[in-house]
């Protein structure tokens, strides 16, 4: 239910993070990063059985049929009878007691301003999918994700440096875009279901094709925010790493043209977006990495 395939995208945003850094001669300081990556992925574990318990009460789960497991439609423990809703209530809870004296272990150790970040993911966790937000059901599910995750980069550099600084921000920028496609075209298999239970995500309230070319547009302001920053010298040449990337999001888009009428044709597509997201990352922090090698 929490969803562990899926932990491996925080990971990437740590290291970017704390790669973002290393690049400025800031650590790495390998217990800090040990502790700031098993925070971060208890958060997204946590916000995965919170999104499963309310997709529960609201129904989305149990009416999808077209969802492409496992990237789409939850975990479906509850509808297949494994788990019931209180377990599930209760495990999201247990996650979060788990997650809150251990954060403020770290912000003892590095700053108040990990706080800060800190109460900013639980809320965007609680936010997405519980009422009366439920900005998953408002079409700005896609767009609160992306910031999370951005936050999560941010974060991994705060603990490292001790201070806040808008290197990590322009470089998560980047990588935030094409985490908000990995929900973008997860909402392609599951936009009937949503659409009968109310739920308004961006595919459901724009259609198929303009939420396809949504999905182009994230890819396309990715890449070009990469090289126009490392231009205009906001960022370092090495981020340009992360065009490596880009193969794989055009590919995802072109299959997202040909299929998005037909959600039963995505999982390469789905698999696409998800790899590009992640060499997108580890080729961006492996770029800064470099720099504080040489």
């Amino acid at each position: 239910m929490t969803r562990p395939g899926f932990l491996a995208i925080t990971a990437v945003a740590c290291l970017l993070g704390i790669a973002v850094a290393s690049a400025c001669g800031y650590g790495p300081h390998l217990w800090i990063a040990m502790a700031t990556m098993a925070l971060a992925l208890l958060m997204h574990a946590a916000a995965n059985v919170l999104n499963d318990y309310h997709d529960a009460l609201n129904g989305a789960d149990e009416a999808n049929t077209q969802g492409l497991f496992p990237f789409t439609g939850g975990a479906r423990l509850i509808q297949n009878g494994h788990v019931t809703l209180d377990d599930t209530r209760q495990l999201a809870y247990a996650l979060v007691l788990l997650f809150v004296p251990a954060g403020l272990l770290l912000v003892i150790k590095t700053g108040v301003g990990l706080m800060l970040l800190g109460m900013l993911g639980l809320f965007s966790a609680w936010a997405y999918s519980a009422p009366p937000l439920a900005l998953m059901k408002r079409g700005l599910g896609e767009l609160t994700v992306g910031l999370t995750w951005m936050l999560v980069v941010v974060g991994a550099d705060y603990v490292q440096r001790g201070h806040f600084f808008f290197m990590p921000w322009v470089v998560a920028l980047s990588f935030g875009c094409l985490i908000s496609n990995i929900l973008l075209i997860n909402g392609f298999p599951d936009a009937q279901a949503d659409a009968l239970v109310g739920k308004r995500t961006l595919v459901v309230r724009m259609g198929p094709r303009l939420a396809a070319y949504l999905y182009l547009w994230h890819a396309v302001l990715s890449y070009a925010w990469l090289v126009w920053g490392v231009w205009a010298f906001i960022h370092p040449a090495p981020v340009l790493w992360g065009l490596v990337s880009m193969p794989l999001s055009l590919s995802a888009f072109v299959l997202l043209f040909k299929y998005e009428n037909k959600p039963e044709h995505l999982t390469s597509a789905i698999v696409l977006t998800i790899a590009a997201a992640m060499l997108h990352g580890l080729a961006m922090a492996a770029g800064l990495l470099s720099l504080s090698l040489s």
